[in-house]
């Protein structure tokens, strides 16, 4: 019950110049879920910072979810916003090292703050944890060559 009524615990903020405090309306769990998924639409409909502004509540809710990290790093990038993007995305490394598509995309977000040297350990870090061809090609790793005897 206390987990209930801790994620139900309305957030509070700084009212913007005022420095007085104001109390954001009480969200619950499936308020959370319903602005994930709505930030998954907005990104697929090219409305990145539509996307933020609907995450950023999940993830003070649930800082701890890198789902909502990843979703909202790959908004910052379609943004252009690479430096938090590149935060994004280095938050979620730190929870999920294994996770190929977030060295992908961190390597993407380096090389577009032409950061080559830095993208490229993120793109080999990618390939050998997934072998999928774009992030093999994009580590310039040379295709397995078949070896068919004639």
């Amino acid at each position: 019950m206390l987990a209930r009524t801790e994620a139900v615990s309305s957030v509070r903020l700084m009212a913007r110049g005022t420095g007085k405090e104001t109390a954001v309306a009480e969200r619950s769990p499936e308020t959370n879920v319903i602005d994930f998924r709505a930030a998954e639409q907005l990104l697929a409909a090219r409305d990145p910072r539509g996307a933020v502004q609907l995450l950023d509540p999940v993830i003070a809710a649930h800082p701890e979810n890198t789902a909502a990290r990843l979703l909202r790093a790959r908004a910052f990038f379609l943004a252009a916003q690479l430096r938090p993007a590149e935060l994004e995305f280095q938050i979620v490394l730190e929870r999920e090292p294994d996770n190929a598509f977030a060295h992908f995309a961190l390597a993407r977000t380096l090389q577009r703050a032409n950061r080559p040297e830095e993208a490229q350990r993120h793109f080999r870090l990618a390939a050998a944890l997934d072998p999928r061809p774009e992030y093999i090609e994009a580590a310039r790793f040379a295709p397995p060559e078949d070896s068919e005897e004639a």
